[in-house]
């Protein structure tokens, strides 16, 4: 026990000397002691490296890097002794902050008490809320869940006024095995826990989840406690367009299809990129609901031979939707269709798309955080495109970045950038956006999408200028993309010299959780991807048989597939030569590792993740795939 103390005193000393908190020095380390994980010699030797090192390398590290300790042993620590440490404590000693940054923190939480040193560290900017929530639930093994009204069982939050949630930041959102699931804003703080063992009982089960998403959920249902709106009057066009638009939403719906047709009214929904019917409404009722629809985009109404586009703003459970809307003249009147743009809360953490390990590191150190050049993101529509650009700029921004953006419109809001939405109406087009972009001082540029070769090469003569610019292309898949650039006559050297990377995406429908079944997949199906019996026998296949859960559909949610090209001397020196696509998709395997959309969509469905119907729905087959096996070395699986 004495050489313990001894270490620990040690542990505080050389803190002291990097301007650390005495107080909160080694509190990881010492546990790991206490159980006997690693030794005080152990510790002292590592000490000592620490000490002649010139790089803030944290002890912990230099312990796993020695083979003293493993990460799983640190995480196991974490998960038992959490409740006892300081969340200050355990970001410096993970690495997370430095101790000057703590200290900074600690002189404000001085002055403003009532505010946690969690939340101070994110004001500040002296940690992302992303990495708070990383060190909170990859390290401590709290679950992580972004609380969705729809999801959250009302029974619980109705044991207690809603101020007390708001008081603790925390919300009760379902039973798991009987327990209350409650999330925290921050889970270590110890008064919260006690709030809401008062309420639920001591038996709960704790997660973590960010303040943002927490705050949204609580507006929410004190928006849905607070409604005293007059039922929707079902036969009135404000009616129909309202619970049309209401019920979309409600089911998380990518666009809503208003078909008139000669007997009646068609109303579609398309969910997880495929249209299902929703319900028919008289063919009386289109002149109406067409009328309404146009006043609420602020459209001419007397004009019926031309088609028209606009924007909605709609109110909805306290939540503010905004909806792009386009009339299309067809010989049976208006067809009407709505895209909801800001679906979803956040923009999704790069590692959450669906990217496998080595691609995800790739990408990452090749295209998305190299400081200049073009990084274009490819496929057709409704394919992810804008979802994967917004997820680069929210890793790489800070406040000390510059970023601006033109967009056809803007559908994810993001703090800290300038965000441009274009309307030709009033002739803020993309050609004038374009011009004054680069006088703005920007670090990073993000255009919506390359439509013509103006727009291509603004977005490459930014990048020769020490700019990083983020853009996306409708073509086929990444090999398309650079194909289509050479064919916008811009100089090839233009070409070779500006973009880094382009991503070719698509996005599946996943296999039903709650249906999915072992599935065989038959003779011609493994015709038509270019495997034997043999060749798939070690993996199992799934198909969802339909429920209540999915709608009956065997699917339940997306999951991208990706085929990343990252432009190396090789594919370079094809682009300067004007080689055919087929040959540069050759190179781009043989040298870069390129794994195609049609291997990375096989593996996914060989897990077990999508199905083959899926990817013969979505995914260009261009050349045969190579085996499974090698398929999951090339993406580190």
């Amino acid at each position: 026990m004495a050489s313990e103390i001894s270490m620990i005193e040690d542990m505080k000393e050389d803190k002291k000397k990097d301007g650390g908190t005495e107080n909160l020095s080694g509190e990881i380390v010492g546990c790991l002691v206490k159980k006997g994980d690693v030794s005080d010699k152990q510790v002292k030797h590592a000490l000592r490296i620490k000490s002649k090192l010139a790089s803030k390398v944290t002890l912990l590290d230099i312990l796993v890097d020695l083979g003293y300790l493993t990460d799983n042993q640190i995480k196991e620590t974490l998960r038992h002794e959490s409740l006892s440490m300081k969340v200050g404590a355990l970001l410096l000693e993970l690495g997370y902050i430095t101790a000057e940054k703590l200290n900074a923190a600690l002189s404000i939480q001085k002055k403003e008490k009532n505010k946690k040193i969690g939340e101070i560290l994110i004001e500040q900017k002296f940690i992302t809320e992303k990495s708070f929530l990383e060190l909170l639930s990859v390290q401590m093994g709290f679950p992580h869940v972004e609380p969705d009204i729809l999801d959250i069982d009302k029974s619980l939050t109705q044991k207690t006024h809603m101020s007390l949630f708001r008081k603790n930041l925390f919300i009760p959102v379902n039973r798991e095995k009987g327990k209350p699931f409650i999330v925290f804003e921050d889970p270590l703080n110890i008064a919260s826990i006690k709030a809401a063992e008062r309420i639920f009982g001591p038996d709960i089960i704790i997660g973590v989840a960010s303040h943002s998403s927490i705050l949204a959920a609580l507006n929410k249902l004190d928006a849905n406690l607070s409604r005293k709106d007059k039922p929707i009057d079902q036969d009135s066009a404000q009616g129909i367009a309202d619970s049309i638009i209401q019920q979309a939403i409600m089911e998380d719906v990518s666009d809503i299809h208003l078909e008139p047709m000669k007997d009646r009214l068609q109303v579609r929904f398309r969910k997880d990129g495929v249209l299902t019917h929703y319900k028919d409404f008289s063919a009386s009722v289109i002149p109406m609901v067409t009328s309404r629809l146009k006043i609420m985009s602020n459209l001419d109404i007397t004009e019926k031979r031309r088609h028209q586009g606009g924007r909605i703003t709609f109110d909805y459970n306290g939540n503010e939707y905004s909806l792009r809307i386009s009339f299309y003249i067809t010989i049976h009147g208006e067809k009407i269709v709505l895209r909801l743009l800001n679906r979803m809360n956040e923009v999704l953490d790069l590692d959450h798309l669906g990217m496998q390990p080595k691609i995800l590191k790739k990408f990452l150190r090749d295209a998305v955080t190299v400081p200049s050049g073009v990084m274009i993101a490819t496929g057709p529509t409704g394919s992810g495109k804008t979802t994967t650009l917004y997820s680069c700029i929210a890793h790489i921004k800070t406040p000390q970045i510059s970023i601006i953006t033109a967009e056809d419109p803007v559908e994810y809001t993001l703090d800290d950038i300038s965000q441009c939405s274009i309307n030709p109406d009033i002739d803020l087009t993309y050609e004038e956006t374009l011009k004054h972009v680069v006088r703005q001082d920007p670090d990073i540029i993000v255009i919506g999408e390359i439509r013509d070769r103006y727009s291509a090469e603004v977005a490459i003569q930014a990048s020769m200028t020490g700019h990083k610019v983020f853009t996306s292309f409708h073509t086929e898949d990444s090999v398309s993309g650079l194909v289509r650039l050479m064919n916008m006559d811009i100089e090839s050297s233009m070409i070779a010299s500006s973009v880094v990377a382009i991503l070719g995406q698509r996005l599946l429908r996943k296999v039903c959780p709650v249906c999915s079944s072992p599935y065989k997949p038959t003779p011609e199906e493994l015709q038509r991807i270019g495997y034997t019996p043999a060749e798939i026998s070690r993996y199992q296949f799934l198909k969802g048989k339909g429920c209540e859960n999915c709608h009956h559909t065997g699917y339940k949610g997306r999951i991208a597939v990706f085929e990343l090209l990252v432009l190396n001397e090789f594919i370079k020196d094809a682009v300067l030569n004007s080689k055919p696509s087929f040959e540069i998709r050759k190179i781009s395997i043989d040298t870069s590792g390129l794994v195609t959309l049609f291997e990375d969509a096989v593996y996914k469905a060989a897990a077990g993740i999508t199905t083959i119907d899926e990817i013969f729905r979505c995914v260009p087959k261009l050349i045969p795939p190579r085996p499974i096996k090698e398929i999951k070395r090339l993406q580190g699986v």
